[in-house]
């Protein structure tokens, strides 16, 4: 099995997030919930070289917010939008 894409991983934070009543996460949250939406390969399990105590799909989770200028990005194609420390669904951005 190959390694998950990073948008894979997004469409994967979509699901967590229709799920949530409130349509946001903080990044911890997706990182714990991601695994139940999502079957990781041992290579995605495998630890990232760049961010100690991280595995590489969890680095994926980020780069989400990181890519977000790029085309094909969640965020850059309005399926997801970034919050302070986390993702929500577009229209969930504030609060209730």
């Amino acid at each position: 099995m190959s390694r998950v894409t990073e948008a894979e991983v997004a469409e994967a934070a979509v699901k967590v997030l229709t799920d949530r009543a409130s349509g946001r996460a903080t990044i911890k949250e997706l990182v714990e919930e991601i695994p139940n939406y999502l079957t990781l390969s041992a290579e995605d399990l495998a630890p990232s070289q760049t961010r100690q105590g991280e595995a590489l799909w969890e680095q994926q989770v980020r780069n989400i917010t990181s890519h977000k200028a790029s085309p094909g990005n969640a965020i850059y194609e309005g399926k997801l939008v970034a919050i302070p420390g986390g993702l929500a669904l577009p229209g969930s951005e504030v609060a209730a």
